[in-house]
């Protein structure tokens, strides 16, 4: 019969540790943990644990084991525990069943949502001690080794204040200096691998994290992605008012203007392109590059489909009398960050950001009056991606939807500074199962604090 402990969490008592206070100073040298989390799947379900993404299931391998089978999944992860959690360790057996070149099998730490947490990972060649934020990730160690398919290891990460650390079956894979996440879950997690996980233990860590021996990372944290920097300058980003700027001037438009570099339209209003109704066959008034910034416009109408960024973007100070179809729709597929940085719109019936790619989109300082949705990650186009957004320092009067994200492909908001105004009933942030194209998503209700929807009811205010 198997006796090891399933989930469990074990309260620290106050007496005990009052108790020890006289011996402390005899004893300073010595680590004390709690048992915060334990489960090794032995009962055959998973509760407890909240997936996003992948095709789990506890199947037999020896013992029973958490099960992740769909290698050709993009993000694949399964939560558990506490939001308030900050110093422990987490421990995990993980067995890679498939790992492609560019795939990854791992154990994640303080996961403050679906995309940033701290990452223990079994590589190709090698494991990775990862701090990852919107899913931008930086290296903090690394050791070259052979990782084979069928094969079980033991991954261990410890987080501790600042400073994060791990090692496989006993030997040091590095450590660094990371302000990430200062609390949060412990997760497991696939990237086009499939896995399987086992003995899970959470333990409590108080003070430094522990000195390990073995190989040492032999160069300094390196980022292996660049996300697109936050523009620092310009107008348009202070508190909106709900104020509409005038018009400096017209330029009239007769077909899509395509930008590559920096537009600066000086808040001339230009105007028309479409017949100002919902087709999404219509084409856009500004097309930008990857890396194009638009500025200091007033878009009239028809606006066509209105603003098509076919990567990274920026578009600050921009200003839709009348949005059609879309007021700007994110395409880029190369992951990145987009912004939107002050401006504002009106008369969208359904969406003002269409969010078809992947990457994070980060609105502020934005204004909106009249709205369906302020911003709707794709929940039924052709090609599926994990999708995030920042939402910070709005206005909306008049919506009826702030964010509406897919739970299923793991997409996340993160919303601060919300300000509402004549929108009774309003769904702040409503989550969705994507669906293939030609099908309609399915709404499952409006979250908050759950790790898809991140923020709290302080982070809104009605008026």
């Amino acid at each position: 019969m198997d006796t090891r402990p399933r989930r469990r969490r074990w309260p620290i008592v106050a007496a005990g540790v009052a108790a020890f206070t006289a011996s402390a100073a005899i004893f300073s040298q010595i680590a004390f943990a709690a048992t915060l989390f334990s489960d090794n799947f032995e009962d055959g379900d998973l509760g407890g644990w909240s997936k996003s993404g992948g095709t789990w299931a506890v199947v037999s391998d020896g013992s029973k084991a958490l099960n992740q089978s769909n290698s050709g999944s993009e993000n694949a992860r399964e939560f558990a525990g506490d939001t308030g959690w900050t110093n422990y360790t987490v421990s995990a057996r993980v067995k890679p069943t498939s790992l492609p070149g560019n795939g990854l099998a791992g154990l994640l730490a303080r996961a403050k949502s679906s995309t940033t947490f701290y990452r223990l990972a079994l590589v190709p060649g090698g494991v990775q001690l990862q701090a990852v934020n919107s899913g931008s990730v930086t290296v903090l160690g690394q050791v070259s080794r052979t990782v084979s398919t069928g094969t079980w290891y033991t991954l261990s990460l410890t987080v501790s204040g600042s400073t994060i650390s791990g090692a496989v079956d006993g030997a040091s894979v590095g450590s660094g200096s990371s302000s990430v996440a200062s609390s949060g879950r412990i997760g497991v997690q696939t990237a086009y691998a499939a896995a399987s996980f086992d003995d899970v233990t959470v333990s409590d860590t108080a003070g430094p994290a522990p000195t390990t021996t073995g190989p040492t990372p032999t160069k300094s944290p390196t980022p292996t992605k660049s996300p697109t920097p936050t523009p620092t300058s310009g107008g348009g980003g202070s508190t909106p008012t709900g104020s509409w700027p005038s018009s400096t001037g017209s330029v009239s438009v007769s077909g899509t203007i395509k930008v590559s570099g920096s537009l600066d339209g000086g808040m001339k209003r230009y105007c028309c392109i479409g017949d100002g109704s919902q087709s999404e066959s219509q084409d856009p008034m500004f097309e930008l590059a990857d890396g194009a910034t638009l500025k200091n416009v007033i878009i009239g109408s028809p606006a066509g489909d209105g603003v098509h960024c076919l990567g990274r973007c920026t578009i600050q100070n921009v200003w839709w009398e009348d949005v059609g179809e879309d007021a700007a729709t994110f395409l880029g597929t190369s992951g990145g960050d987009s912004y939107v940085i002050g401006g504002g719109a009106r008369s969208a019936s359904d969406k003002v950001f269409q969010h078809n790619g992947n990457g994070t989109v980060h609105i502020s300082g934005f204004y909106a009056s009249d709205i369906g949705k302020l911003y709707r990650g794709c929940g039924n186009c052709t090609n599926h991606y994990e999708r995030h957004v920042t939402v910070d320092n709005v206005l909306l009067n008049k919506a009826k939807y702030v964010v509406g994200i897919n739970t299923n492909w793991g997409d996340t908001a993160t919303l601060t500074r919300v300000v509402v105004q004549s929108s009774s009933g309003i769904h702040v942030c409503a989550e969705y199962t994507g669906v293939a194209k030609g099908s309609e998503p399915k709404y499952l209700g409006d979250g908050m604090g759950d790790g898809h929807c991140n923020f709290t009811s302080s982070d809104i205010t009605y008026k």
